[in-house]
């Protein structure tokens, strides 16, 4: 059985913006049989579905279409930051 894996991504660590953080996604993780192409010898799947990368606003939405599609997933938690509000004064202290 195919297996989909849900989840919330993470704020880049390169830019202070949340921005794509608060959508869950869904991704296929066995897609199929994979092959190497003989000529460049890249790795390649058979079929499309390692390709789909969906975004859903709630995940109560991404387990539905898990269900519907008769995929089998689970949801790897969301990582929250944790939140240190002081005032600009304490870097002095």
């Amino acid at each position: 059985m195919t297996t989909a894996r849900i989840y919330r991504p993470s704020k880049p660590a390169t830019q202070s913006g949340r921005r794509n953080t608060r959508q869950w996604i869904l991704e296929v993780e066995n897609p199929g049989p994979r092959f190497r192409e003989p000529l460049m010898g890249w790795t390649g799947v058979v079929g499309a579905r390692g390709q789909i990368r969906l975004k859903f606003a709630t995940l109560d939405e991404a387990k539905r279409f898990a269900a519907e599609q008769g995929l089998a997933c689970h949801v790897l938690p969301a990582h929250e930051p944790k939140r240190i509000i002081k005032s600009y004064a304490d870097n002095f202290k």
